[in-house]
Order: C-alpha cells, then sequence, then structure tokens
C-alpha cells in the first residue's frame, strides 16, 4: 500500500473534523506519515489532526505476532514516534498500550492487567532513556482492553488497572501531570469468547461484556457482531452490535454514574485480588530485567500459553460450560447469512500498483529510501524521512524491506 491508497480510503473525511484509530503496531511509524500526509494534502496541518495509533510492538511478540524487527529497532521506532509527535502531533495518542491482543491469546484477567501495565511500563523507561520529560508524553498513552464473559471480574479487571496504573506512574516515575496517572483506555468484546455455534447467542455474550467495560469505567467500546465467529460482520450483525452499545449508553442507566460498583464487598475484594495478582507479575517482569529480556526468554508467552492450555482442557472436559458449543447443542443448518469478500479485490490492488510505480520518479524513490537507510542506521529520529518518503509514493512494503536490511527480522525463542 501507498499513501495514495489512505487517501482513496479517507476520501471525503475531513480529517480536521474526526478522530482516527488505527490498530497499527510494527509499521505504525508509516502509517502514521501517510496520514499526515494526507492531511497535508487536505489542507490540514499536522498539529489539527487527531487519533490513535496502536504502535504497541511488546504485545505482539507475546500474543499476537505481526512482528518484523527484533525488539530493540522496534522499540527505537516507538519512542522516535513519541518525540516526534509531541512536536508536529501533540492531539495524537502515540500508543494504545494493548491488553486485549493477550487476553485473546488466553491469559486470565490478571495476567492481562499484569503483562499490559509491564508493556506500559517498558515503554515509559525507553522514552525516558530516550531523553523525554514523562509528563510531556505520559498523558498521550492509551491502553486497550478486552472484555471477557465474567461480568464482575471484568468490572473489577478494569477497576484495578486504573488504580495500579496511577501508583506506578506517580511512584515509579514520579509523574506530576495529574492527567499522567490516568488510565485512559478503550474496551473491545472478546472475539474468542463468540462461538460458531448457535450465534445469535454471541449477542447476548457481547452484551454482558459491554456493560462490564462501562461499570469498569471505559471511556471507548467497541461490541463485536455476533457472526465474527464465521466471518466478517454483514451489515445486520453490525448494526445490532452498535445498537447494543446505544442501550447500554441510553436505556440500562449504567453509565449515569462513576464507579457504580465501587463499595460492593465483592467488586473490592476481586479488584484488590487482580491488583495483587498483576504486580506480582510485574514485579517478576523487573527481576528479569523488564519486558524486552522477559520476551527473549518466552517468560510472557509461556504465562500466557499454559493459561490458554488449561481453559482449552477445562472447557472440553466440561468443567467449563459454554452454552451451546459443550452444553446445550442443538442439530443446526448451516448459518445462512456471511459476509464473504470478492478474491477480485487483490487482483485490483495489485493493478493500482503496477501504475503507481509506473507513475513516479524513480529517482526520488531511491534517494528517499537511502535516506531511511541512512536514518536506520544513526540516532537520527525515524519519522522525517518516512515522511519524505511516503510523501514521494514509497509504498509501506518497500520501507519495511529496508528497514529488515538495516535491523534484521525477529525470530521467536522456543518455549515449549
Amino acid at each position: 500500500d501507498s499513501v495514495e491508497d489512505l487517501a482513496a480510503l479517507l476520501d471525503g473525511i475531513p480529517l480536521d473534523r474526526v478522530s482516527t484509530s488505527m490498530t497499527i503496531n510494527s509499521t505504525a511509524a508509516v502509517l502514521l506519515a501517510m496520514y499526515v500526509a494526507v492531511g497535508r494534502r487536505q489542507g490540514v496541518a499536522s498539529d489539527g489532526l487527531r487519533g490513535t495509533i496502536q504502535n504497541d510492538i511488546l504485545k505482539e511478540y507475546m500474543a499476537r505476532g505481526t512482528y518484523i524487527f527484533p525488539p530493540g529497532p522496534s522499540m527505537r521506532l516507538i519512542t522516535d514516534t513519541f518525540a516526534w509527535c509531541a512536536d508536529n502531533t501533540p492531539r495524537f495518542n502515540t500508543i494504545s498500550i494493548s491488553g486485549y491482543h493477550i487476553r485473546e491469546a488466553g491469559s486470565t484477567a490478571s495476567q492481562e492487567v499484569g503483562l499490559t501495565l509491564a508493556d506500559g511500563v517498558a515503554y515509559v523507561e525507553a522514552a525516558l532513556a530516550a531523553g523525554l520529560d514523562v509528563d510531556a508524553f505520559a498523558p498521550r498513552l492509551a491502553f486497550f482492553f478486552g472484555a471477557h464473559n465474567d461480568l464482575l471480574e471484568e468490572a473489577a479487571k478494569f477497576r484495578a488497572a486504573r488504580r495500579l496504573w496511577a501508583t506506578i506512574m506517580s511512584q515509579r516515575f514520579d509523574a506530576r501531570n495529574p492527567r499522567s496517572m490516568m488510565l485512559r483506555f478503550h474496551t473491545q468484546t472478546d472475539g474468542v469468547t463468540l462461538a460458531a455455534q448457535q450465534p445469535e447467542a454471541n449477542v447476548v455474550r457481547v452484551t454482558m461484556q459491554a456493560l462490564a467495560a462501562v461499570l469498569g469505567g471505559t471511556q471507548s467500546l467497541h461490541t463485536n457482531s455476533y457472526d465474527e465467529a464465521l466471518s466478517l460482520p454483514t451489515e445486520k450483525a453490525v448494526r445490532i452490535a452498535l445498537r447494543t452499545q446505544q442501550i447500554i449508553a441510553h436505556e440500562s442507566g449504567a453509565a449515569n454514574t462513576i464507579d457504580p460498583l465501587g463499595g460492593s464487598y465483592y467488586i473490592e475484594e476481586m479488584t484488590d485480588r487482580i491488583e495483587e495478582q498483576a504486580t506480582s507479575i510485574i514485579e517478576e517482569v523487573d527481576r528479569m530485567g523488564g519486558m524486552v529480556s522477559a520476551i527473549e526468554r518466552g517468560w510472557p508467552q509461556k504465562v500466557i500459553h499454559d493459561s490458554a492450555y488449561r481453559y482449552q482442557r477445562s472447557m472440553e472436559a466440561g468443567e467449563t460450560v459454554v452454552v451451546g458449543v459443550n452444553r446445550y447443542t442443538m442439530e443446526e443448518e448451516p448459518f445462512p447469512d456471511i459476509l464473504r469478500v470478492d478474491a477480485s479485490v487483490r487482483e485490483c490492488q495489485m493493478e493500482r500498483m503496477d501504475e503507481l510505480r509506473a507513475g513516479r520518479d524513480a529517482g526520488s524513490v531511491r534517494r528517499a529510501l537511502a535516506a531511511v537507510e541512512e536514518a536506520a542506521g544513526s540516532d537520527s529520529n525515524m519519522l522525517p524521512p518516512i515522511l519524505a518518503a511516503v510523501e514521494d509514493r514509497v509504498t509501506l512494503g518497500e520501507i519495511c524491506a529496508v528497514l529488515r536490511d538495516a535491523w534484521g527480522e525477529y525470530r521467536p525463542p522456543s518455549f515449549l
């Protein structure tokens, strides 16, 4: 993809009036540069752009797998993004530290909090080591969690995460700005809980999960569609997911007060327990020398793997009940309406790339890629040469190929 593709995607959308969230990690710096370039085409200065890039590479190594480069240069890309955005896109959230994928991969609630906040500690430490002031970048840190099926445990999980992050920022990093201590987070209902069997029952699962997120204090919410265990969602399913949010917001009363479950002896005990367990995980990561070192040893990967294995065994043994899957099953006809994406999309994109390469200045492309390569081998910030490259219509793949040559590719350790 090139900046032309992002321009087509955003055609007719005024970037000075919207906030755009991009779930992008190993190539977050490139996509951010493309977004800035499209904004310039629209006449919107970079300091007028608002949005979020996920930009959380550490959870990719332990849970999701869309990494490219080794941890060292990947962390450098993130801190370069922090620094560049502080000066150029001050309204952009430069990272969304993600527990969602950790939970999707099989962690418990406490492990999700502990590993996610340990990632957050690593990013703050990397930014400080790069010379940034904690109160200059910490207010733009954001988090992203999943919401699982246990309604009360999930609400307590979010409460524990908020409390623990405030403690970490104030006591460990001596932050002074109250906004630096805020755990601003988005929640998505957990796709891993959706069943292909009796998929309409997923509407109930998503409703409980979304309600847990609201009760736990989320600022932003995504509700999955009931047919996502089968395919990309249909329009009908997406509408039901949206209406679920709107009913919770306007009819349930759950959003009418801050911390509606605060003071419940059960919720308070569970909040304390999750915070204690998450703190133990962070302390274990510290003993290993930080999250990058822990990932290189395969420790968080094994923690998640073991938890996922225990859950799967429990479900297969019937100890953990999943309605419609291992209890209350029924004979079903094939689900009638699923979304199918036409394979011609790929052919069309290949043709667009051929036209792009034929129509751009080959000399400018070579010079732009040489500048990216030079920056990769120095201590200079990577964002300016990447931005110049995308404005010369260099593709994401071409930029990453140069960085692969400079930094190498990551190969995960064996931890089984």
